[in-house]
């Protein structure tokens, strides 16, 4: 768990990011393609980008120097992401470029105690590091260009959605609503903010407040700089439209279920930790008494479970449920890649995925994405 320490100087400075951050979602879409993981979320980007990768030789260079100093799970260099300014990538590559020597040493070191590094990344940190250094940047630059530019406008459109949900929050409720707005990732606990987090941590802000940038490529718990000297920032999975999920899933869940049922399934597994009737209600857009029916049918068969922590009744997806909801993205994705094949074996190509990556977890593990 990651527990941040608020004052009341940072309660007065709590920010919201206005945009996707290029080099966060880079990042944490990295770790996306080398695992397995929200194949409904990202299933569709991860064949799309796997597919190019397969044809692209330039771009699986870039892949492996990148993937070198990003791995699925684990420390991930904190000189990868700078300070969040809201600015374009070509800016945020100018200030990791920028970063001092020193820093790119202590994050290496630190990234070596955890898995072996190839021999260029020792001299990034050094004298003449500066090559190597524009090499990764350009490695940054082409990941983005080819993989993830072409999908921008979903991944903007998410993340504003969702900086437009908390701030309505901040409106109607101030600065409490906006941090209890963080369940099921984080849980308020005046003067703390309990993060979901793969170590034992603490974050004191003393005065310097918080930025919560909201992430399309994030999963499933919220991520930070380890270095506690850097400008505090917390990177959250950003909410999809239930909606979205249960279109992903159009070849067979919503024609099984009914297209508002689907959206209420998917809305309890996006969000895994578990969610309450009345925010499903309002993220799908039922009225409440709607959404309380749609529960009773899933948990009568056996989709949805349903307990009570306090006050709330938080609802979440059984195996079955999950399997079921999958199986719409696997039907959907079979057929994309028997479309896909179909010209590979009038050919006589054949693909081999260059992209994927065993996963591994470290005892030095600060941060994951």
């Amino acid at each position: 768990m990651l527990r941040i320490h608020f004052t009341a100087d940072d309660l007065q400075n709590i920010r919201l990011a206005r945009e996707p951050d290029p080099l966060w979602e880079i990042v944490c879409s990295l770790c996306r393609l080398q695992t397995g993981q929200g194949p409904l979320e990202f299933g569709h980007w991860r064949r799309s980008a796997r597919h190019r990768v397969r044809r692209d030789a330039p771009l699986r260079d870039s892949l492996r120097r990148l993937g070198t100093l990003v791995p699925s799970f684990g420390y991930i260099p904190d000189f990868l992401t700078p300070p969040v300014t809201g600015a374009a990538l070509p800016e945020e590559l100018d200030l990791l470029r920028a970063t001092p020597r020193p820093h790119l040493t202590r994050d290496l070191d630190r990234l070596a105690e955890s898995r072996a590094l190839p021999g260029w990344t020792a001299t990034l940190g050094g004298p003449g590091g500066g090559a190597e250094l524009t090499l990764l940047t350009d490695a940054f630059a082409d990941y983005f260009r080819t993989l993830l530019e072409p999908h921008w406008t979903e991944v903007r459109a998410v993340v504003r959605d969702d900086i437009g949900r908390r701030t309505r929050a901040l409106l109607d409720g101030g600065t409490r609503a906006l941090l209890e707005g963080l369940r099921p990732f984080a849980h308020w606990n005046s003067p703390l903010l309990e993060v979901d987090y793969p170590v034992d941590r603490d974050l004191h802000l003393q005065g310097r407040g918080l930025l919560l940038v909201p992430s399309y490529f994030c999963w499933r718990r919220p991520t930070a700089p380890a270095d506690a000297e850097q400008p505090p920032v917390l990177v959250f999975p950003a909410t999809r439209s239930p909606l979205i999920l249960a279109h992903a899933s159009e070849g067979g869940t919503a024609r099984l279920l009914g297209r508002s049922r689907a959206a209420v399934l998917a809305e309890v597994v996006g969000r895994g930790g578990g969610r309450t009737t009345s925010e499903i209600a309002t993220a799908v857009g039922l009225a409440l008494s709607s959404a309380s029916h749609q529960l009773d049918i899933l948990r009568d068969g056996g989709l949805v479970t349903s307990r009570r922590d306090g006050k709330y009744v938080l609802h979440s997806a059984t195996s079955l449920g999950l399997r079921i909801l999958h199986a719409g993205t696997r039907e959907t994705a079979a057929r994309t890649r028997e479309t896909a094949a179909a010209p590979e074996r009038d050919r006589g190509l054949r693909a081999h995925d260059t992209a994927g990556r065993g996963t591994a977890s470290h005892k030095t593990q600060h941060r994951e994405t």
